[in-house]
C-alpha cells in the first residue's frame, strides 16, 4: 500500500478538521488556462507564493491535488519556530557565518510575517506565543546549554534559561532537567490559517483549482502542467507539492523521504488544570533527535505529537501508545480520554536542511563527483521548496515570498539556500527506506542514553 492510501486514513480523524470551517471550495480545472505563474501544492508554501506573486501583479494559477492545506499544512503541530530544522552549525558549514547569520535572521522574519498576514487578511487562528525547548537528563541540558550559549554569542538569540531548580514553574511534569524560553516562537492553528490565506489568495485573484493533481510537467520557454482534465501553460512554475509531487520533478524527489508523523489531542481540560500543566501555554519540544512536541489548543485541551514512521506504516495501537506518552510526561493526564488521533507525512531532507531550487532547463540533473546535489541555474523557469522536515509552519510562508521575489527579478535571497547542497537518500527507490528505518534506530537508542 502506498503512502497516499496510509495518508488518506490519518486525515480522517484530525482535531484541526472538527474545529476549523471550509468556507470556500474550489472547483477542478476544466480545460486549458494561461497565467504568468502556474503553482503546484495549495499547502502554506503554494499559497504563500500565490499571495507575493498576486501581490507584484502577477496572474496566478495554482493547482492543489485534493483540497488546500490537505496535507501537512493543515495536519501538522502547530509550532511557528525560530531556525530550521537542521541545527545552525550545518548553514555554518556549507555557507559561512555570514550567510548563516542571513538564513537566521530570515526565520524570524518569517515569524514576523504570520502576525503580518493575520492582520492584514484578518485571520484568526488562535495564536499563542512562547516556545520551550527542554532537556530530558543531565546530558542533554548540557548539550542544549552550550547550543543557547553559542547562538546567543554568534546569533544574539535572545531566550531565557531555566535551571532545573525553576522547571516546575514552567512546566509541571517530571520529565524534564531544564531549557530555554523563547518568547518569539509561538503556536497557531495549523489549518485555520492555512484557510485564511487561501481566501486572502482567491480575494487577490489567483485562480486555485482543487481536486487537480498533476500528472505531468512540460519544460520550455513557457512550461505547462497537465492535469486530468485541463492544462495550464505559464511563463513560470512553482512545485510547492512536497511529498506528494510523485513523479511530477523526478529530478528532486530521491532528495526528500516522507516520513510518518503522529499527533493525538485530548478531551477539553478543566482550564486551572489545563494553565497548571503549562503556565506559559508555550508550545514545547524536548531535545531527542526522536522528538516529542506538544501544546495547550486554545479550547483547554492538550494537543500532543510523537513517534514516527520511517518505512510509511501507521505504527500499531497508536492511541494508546501516544496516550502512554503523554501520560509519561503528565501523570495528571493519565485517565483523560483521547478525543482526536491523526497524522501525515512530511517531507525531510537527508541533511534536514530546507531544499530550494529550480529544475535545469534539460530536465535532467547530474550530481558532482562529491555526490551533492545543487540547482543554481538563473535561467530555469522552473521552481521548487522542499525538504521543510517537519519545521516549516513558519519557515513556508517565508520561502513562498523568498521565490516571488525570485521570480520577479530579485533572487539574492532566494539563492542563499538555492546555494546548500544536498545527497539524495542512499539505497535508492527500494533500499533507502529500509536504511533510513535503520539509521534511525540508532538515534533512538541515543535519546534513550
Amino acid at each position: 500500500m502506498s503512502f497516499l492510501s496510509v495518508d488518506q486514513d490519518l486525515a480522517r480523524d484530525s482535531y484541526y478538521a472538527a474545529t476549523a470551517v471550509r468556507e470556500l471550495r474550489f472547483a477542478s480545472l476544466q480545460g486549458d488556462q494561461q497565467a504568468d505563474v502556474a503553482i503546484v501544492g495549495g499547502g502554506l508554501a503554494g499559497l504563500s507564493a500565490a499571495i507575493e506573486l498576486a501581490d507584484r501583479g502577477r496572474s496566478v494559477v495554482l493547482l492543489e491535488a485534493r483540497q488546500v492545506a490537505w496535507g501537512a499544512s493543515g495536519r501538522n503541530g502547530g509550532q511557528a519556530l525560530a531556525g530550521l530544522a537542521c541545527d545552525q552549525s550545518e548553514i555554518e558549514r556549507q555557507l559561512g557565518e555570514g550567510p548563516a547569520r542571513d538564513v537566521w535572521q530570515m526565520t524570524l522574519e518569517a515569524l514576523d510575517l504570520i502576525t503580518q498576514r493575520c492582520q492584514r487578511f484578518g485571520i484568526d487562528c488562535d495564536w499563542q506565543s512562547g516556545y520551550l525547548s527542554l532537556a530530558v537528563n543531565e546530558r542533554k541540558a548540557g548539550e542544549l546549554r552550550r547550543w543557547h550559549e553559542n547562538m546567543q554569542r554568534s546569533y544574539g538569540y535572545e531566550a531565557t534559561w531555566i535551571s532545573p531548580k525553576e522547571m516546575r514553574r514552567w512546566i509541571d511534569s517530571p520529565r524534564f532537567h531544564s531549557g530555554i524560553h523563547d518568547a518569539r516562537s509561538g503556536h497557531l492553528h495549523p489549518l485555520k490559517y492555512s484557510l485564511g490565506l487561501a481566501r486572502a489568495a482567491a480575494q487577490l485573484g489567483v485562480q486555485i483549482f482543487e481536486d487537480s493533481p498533476v500528472v505531468r510537467l512540460e519544460t520550455g520557454a513557457r512550461p505547462r502542467l497537465y492535469t486530468a482534465n485541463g492544462s495550464v501553460t505559464a511563463d513560470q512554475v512553482l512545485l510547492a507539492g512536497n511529498v506528494y509531487l510523485q513523479g511530477v520533478a523526478r529530478q528532486v524527489e530521491p532528495r526528500i523521504m516522507p516520513v510518518g508523523t503522529y499527533i493525538v489531542c485530548s478531551e477539553p481540560l478543566d482550564p486551572a488544570l489545563c494553565a497548571s500543566l503549562i503556565p506559559s501555554r508555550s508550545a514545547v519540544c524536548d531535545t531527542n533527535f526522536v522528538l516529542d512536541y506538544f501544546r495547550p489548543t486554545a479550547d483547554h485541551r492538550m494537543l500532543y505529537g510523537g513517534r514516527v514512521s520511517y518505512s510509511t506504516s501507521t505504527p500499531p495501537n497508536l492511541v494508546a501508545s501516544m496516550r502512554k506518552r503523554m501520560a509519561t510526561t503528565f501523570p495528571q493526564l493519565a485517565d483523560c480520554r483521547i478525543d482526536y488521533s491523526w497524522g501525515g507525512f512530511v517531507d525531510i531532507s537527508l541533511n534536514r536542511a530546507p531544499d530550494f531550487g529550480r529544475l535545469p532547463k534539460n530536465g535532467a540533473q547530474s550530481a558532482p563527483s562529491d555526490g551533492l546535489y545543487s540547482v543554481k541555474s538563473h535561467h530555469s523557469n522552473v521552481y521548487y521548496l522542499q525538504g521543510f522536515s517537519g519545521h516549516g509552519l513558519a519557515l513556508t510562508g517565508l520561502a513562498g515570498k523568498l521565490v516571488a521575489e525570485a521570480m520577479t527579478g530579485d533572487a539574492a535571497r532566494f539563492d542563499v539556500f538555492a546555494r546548500l547542497k544536498h545527497r539524495p537518500f542512499p539505497g535508492g527507490a527500494w533500499l533507502r527506506t529500509p536504511a533510513l528505518v535503520l539509521g534511525m534506530a540508532y538515534y533512538r537508542v541515543r535519546d534513550a542514553l
